[in-house]
């Protein structure tokens, strides 16, 4: 029996949501974890946000 695929693999339709375009400047719409560096996005919650990579929590004032 062929076995099934369960998606593509490759970069993700949502990596889109992380960049606003204006014209010929890209700019990032969500903060960078400052522990793991460039490329390690934060998510957003109400009160905080939180990098899904290291753990570290930033909470909002």
């Amino acid at each position: 029996m062929p076995v099934e695929k369960k998606g593509n693999k490759g970069s993700s339709p949502k990596v889109y949501g992380y960049f606003k375009i204006d014209g010929d400047k890209a700019t990032r719409t969500k903060k960078n974890c400052s522990r793991c560096g460039k490329g390690v996005y934060m998510s957003e919650h109400k009160d905080r946000n939180t990098c899904g990579k290291c753990g570290l929590t930033e909470f909002k004032q």
